[in-house]
């Protein structure tokens, strides 16, 4: 449903652009290239923790002394 409506007040915006005969303000490859972007940045945090286990990620957060916890020892 957001999708939809999101669409018709895009279409709504254009329309009112076209009819005052103004431009839109960003250009629009450069407009959906950064949502593009910013859509590939929303799943990619999501794709990576399914990839990397918390073991490794674990191993790299910074020492408690500087606000981090330590890693448990390997067995």
């Amino acid at each position: 449903m957001s999708f939809l409506i999101s669409l018709a007040v895009g279409f709504a915006f254009g329309a009112g652009y076209a009819l005052l005969g103004v431009r839109s303000p960003a250009p629009p490859l450069v407009a959906l290239a950064g949502l593009l972007g910013i859509l590939a940045g929303e799943h990619f945090i999501p794709w990576a923790r399914q990839q990397w286990p918390a073991t490794v990620v674990a191993e790299h957060r910074a020492p408690p002394e500087a606000g981090g916890d330590r890693p448990e020892p390997r067995p």
